[in-house]
């Protein structure tokens, strides 16, 4: 069970958090959110999970290098979205990275903030489907914590910008 939303209470401020990933339509989900936080005074929060992979006890150095070379990359992605949600709306989004499960975490970090309101994600326009991520979180839809918004991968700035 997730908190109590307090998002619109004294003290609080909403947030739009946007999952952060390598799909070419992340960009899509980066300029909504950014467009309607600046709009509504919102806030806006990027979340870049780092998928773990198996470590073996024997290569553990090696695991290291490989974890701080993602958080870095992690780390350079999530700057360059923040440029981008400050370039279109003038606001600067907080930004987070956490590893694990994506659905996990991003569960979690609902749980842990009470003022994030609204998941915005984009879904990929090809033959494959919307994107892994959109069709598992969209399984839950009916008892996710908060709202979802999944912003089509195809829409131009200017298309969402008459929708924002």
């Amino acid at each position: 069970m997730s908190r109590k939303r307090r998002s619109y209470e004294a003290g609080h401020r909403p947030k739009f958090l946007v999952v952060i990933d390598d799909t070419p339509e992340c960009d899509r989900a980066v300029y909504f959110a950014s467009r309607r936080a600046g709009r509504t005074g919102a806030g806006m929060l990027m979340l870049r999970v780092i998928e773990i992979e198996d470590r073996a006890p024997q290569w553990l150095g090696v695991a290291d290098i490989m974890q701080a070379e993602q958080r870095e990359e992690a780390d350079a992605m999530l700057a360059r979205f923040a440029a981008r949600a400050n370039g279109v709306a003038a606001i600067t989004p907080e930004r987070i990275i956490r590893e694990g499960d994506p659905t996990t975490e991003i569960t979690r970090l609902i749980d842990q903030d009470e003022d994030i309101a609204v998941l915005v994600l984009a879904a990929g326009d090809d033959k494959e489907g919307p994107g892994p991520l959109v069709s598992g979180l969209t399984k839950s839809a009916g008892s996710f914590p908060i709202p979802m918004a999944i912003v089509p991968g195809h829409l131009s700035d200017e298309e969402l910008d008459a929708m924002t």
